[in-house]
């Protein structure tokens, strides 16, 4: 994961070297050399992706973005790759964010499953009239809300969903109720650690999850990554509005390509790279 940008740019291997440093471990040594099992430990999952995203976009030429975006952890990549937050900051606050999720995870154990092929306004509606904690947490794409929350809710939830009319309702494989009130006391860990990192005006306008509005305001960007852990994701409308605000070409850094996959379902006609 990543070694090969080490190996080939060197840019990307001053990058990650000073990664170790900050984190005081070796995560390249597991981004490199570890198993599929060892990538998904707590304190490298979220630390390894932050990486190989803001990585992959100072590797690119001429790196100069219009307007960026990031989907829920993505969103620390896109505020260090637009210079809100410096690299060293963004991966510390990474690796808290990564704790205190962890942490509350154990206290408050939860989990996630994506709704396939219902309105958003019914899925909605499911969420508020079932029992127990649920909630709306990635608006990914028309026709793919996640949802989150109490395992026992968010199963009837996904029964009431399939009900309703869905498609389907699938269990996701995550460790908790991200983006819903079960992370509350993570928010507030995370909270902590935002209000000792300096902000800085970014290079371009962030499209921000917690209101999928173009923020250049760094009081702003501060204010709306407090909200986000306990916040939906609103992808689908930080997509449009980017469009509506003249974006036509999107690329996608980092590992995977589900980014590209949902920005092509939420507008045919978007390029993606």
């Amino acid at each position: 994961m990543g070694k090969d940008l080490y190996d080939t740019k060197p840019i990307a291997r001053e990058l990650f070297d000073r990664a170790d440093t900050v984190l005081g471990y070796r995560i390249t040594e597991v981004m490199f050399e570890g198993s599929a099992t060892d990538l998904v430990a707590t304190k490298i999952t979220q630390p390894a992706v932050f990486l190989h995203s803001f990585i992959s976009a100072k590797c690119l030429e001429n790196f100069s973005p219009d307007m960026v975006a990031g989907h829920s952890l993505g969103e620390f990549s896109a505020l260090a790759a637009a210079e809100a937050i410096s690299f060293e900051d963004a991966l510390r606050l990474v690796y808290a964010r990564a704790m205190a999720m962890q942490e509350a995870c154990d206290a408050n154990p939860g989990g996630m499953a994506a709704v396939i092929g219902l309105e958003d306004s019914i899925v909605e509606e499911v969420c508020h009239n079932t029992e127990g904690v649920v909630v709306p947490a990635n608006y990914n794409c028309p026709g793919q809300l996640v949802i989150s929350g109490e395992k026992d809710a968010v199963a009837r939830a996904c029964d009431a969903a399939v009900k309703a009319g869905a498609r389907g309702a699938i269990p996701l494989n995550v460790g908790g109720a991200f983006h819903s009130p079960l992370m509350s006391s993570a928010a507030k860990d995370l909270a902590k650690a935002i209000d000792k990192v300096p902000f800085h005006t970014p290079v371009c306008p962030v499209y921000q999850n917690v209101d999928a509005l173009p923020h250049s305001s760094k009081d702003e960007i501060k204010q709306n990554l407090l909200l986000q852990l306990n916040s939906p994701v609103k992808w689908s409308a930080s997509v449009l509005n980017m469009i509506a605000d003249g974006a036509t070409v999107f690329t996608e850094l980092g590992p995977g390509k589900v980014l590209r996959g949902l920005v092509k379902k939420i507008s045919s006609s978007a390029v993606i790279e």
